[in-house]
């Protein structure tokens, strides 16, 4: 196997987000506004969002997943992500996408998440 091939196989399923646009920060805590109905923790704490990035342009592309694929806001809650998200100085469009893969687990939560549900 060359090494390329193993650079390819051992690629993360989660693409990067964009942490060094200077609109990175203003839209994760965009996102830390967007609440899970069933669970008192932001979305983005909950580990939800897996990628945030961001053009040259200011086009946002957001790519998030469910706790759990039945959740009962599945259809809402790319709608009240990309509404918290527009509003953030310089974004010039927002687009949500929503995945399953790789499927979320407890392991993606923040220490903070995790303090605040009690799993810690």
């Amino acid at each position: 196997m060359t090494h390329q091939q193993d650079m390819i196989e051992g690629a993360p399923l989660i693409k990067p987000s964009s942490t060094d646009h200077p609109l990175y920060d203003s839209i994760v805590e965009a996102c830390r506004t967007v609440y899970d109905p069933e669970i008192p923790v932001n979305i983005y704490d909950l580990g939800l969002i897996y990628t945030i990035s961001i053009s040259p342009e200011n086009d946002v592309e957001i790519l998030m997943t469910l706790t759990a694929p039945g959740c009962p806001v599945a259809g809402e809650m790319p709608g009240w992500l990309a509404d918290a998200v527009e509003p953030v100085a310089g974004v010039k469009s927002v687009n949500v996408g929503m995945t399953f893969d790789p499927p979320w687990g407890m392991d993606m939560m923040s220490d903070e998440a995790r303090l605040e549900l009690g799993f810690m």
